[in-house]
């Protein structure tokens, strides 16, 4: 089944220690590439969030924010440091009976001094957290995944129906084909005709000449090789792996097959119709640009 590129995904996971949001989404690249916003303390597990997102996003320009709030910090400490305290307390009571000084020394004053009140974060249970924000992630990637499944599915429909149009102008091509000898055949009898008017014209001659210039102007086998090239796309449609690039290399060579049919053909109404077949594999090709 063919996916999008497009698509964002959004999951939330409460404990009693902290909270987790997660927030994933996803646009249109020429390869995997993942932007992960995590908070500071979490760095450390980057890694597996990255491995878990490309076990099922193969391509697309990804980007991830993790946001998290503690409700309960992990074995937090409050430390004084009393040698550093009684430094400040005898060195400002020095002060003031130096000075004759009356204000006391009070507990605001010592306490906004740096350093004599800290506060210890003990270590974190990174195996804790990694579990809840893997149950978050997982949960965030599977909305995304659906909602590019879905665009996927509606991308398939577009595209099944240009390779429609596709077909019904290649028949069209090979109708007005069968009538190309005897345009030129017409046309050189015309043209000898005039300027040979007082001669005896050799039709055998004449019908040679023509199927010379036919050979050249055949399209037989470009138009073998766009059928072909369409039923490939089709087939393509239906596979369940990832088939962007391969839409799009085939694409290429529908694009290349309609070029040369148009450089071969003198005839007005066939260019015109690869005009409209170019015009539909351009608008394949946008949608296969979509596709992961």
């Amino acid at each position: 089944m063919i996916k999008s590129m497009t698509g964002y995904g959004r999951a939330f996971k409460e404990t009693s220690k902290r909270n987790f949001t997660i927030e994933i989404k996803s646009v249109n690249s020429r390869y995997l590439d993942l932007s992960i916003k995590i908070p500071r303390n979490l760095i450390s597990l980057e890694d597996k969030i990255r491995k878990a997102i490309q076990k099922k996003i193969n391509r697309g320009k990804v980007d991830l924010y993790l946001t998290q709030v503690i409700l309960k910090p992990d074995n937090t400490n409050i430390i004084l440091n009393k040698d550093l305290s009684d430094n400040y307390f005898n060195c400002l009571n020095e002060i003031k009976e130096r000075y004759s000084l009356k204000d006391n020394v009070s507990l605001s004053l010592i306490a906004k001094f740096p350093d004599i009140i800290t506060v210890e974060q003990g270590e974190e249970d990174l195996e804790e957290i990694w579990e809840n924000i893997k149950v978050t992630l997982d949960k965030a990637i599977d909305v995304l995944v659906e909602m590019r499944k879905k665009e996927g599915l509606k991308l398939k429909e577009d595209i099944i129906v240009k390779c429609n149009n596709l077909t019904n102008f290649i028949l069209e091509i090979e109708k007005n084909s069968e009538d190309i000898i005897n345009k030129y055949k017409q046309k050189l009898n015309e043209r000898i005709t005039q300027l040979l008017s007082d001669f005896n014209i050799d039709e055998n001659r004449i019908a040679m000449e023509a199927a010379i210039l036919c050979d050249k102007a055949c399209v037989d086998e470009e138009i073998v090789r766009l059928k072909s090239h369409i039923a490939q796309l089709e087939d393509s449609l239906n596979l369940n792996e990832p088939v962007g690039r391969k839409l799009d290399f085939i694409v290429q060579e529908m694009n290349r097959e309609a070029n040369t049919i148009a450089s071969k053909s003198n005839d007005v109404h066939i260019v015109n119709v690869v005009l409209n077949i170019k015009n539909e594999i351009e608008k394949i090709r946008e949608q296969v640009q979509n596709i992961e």
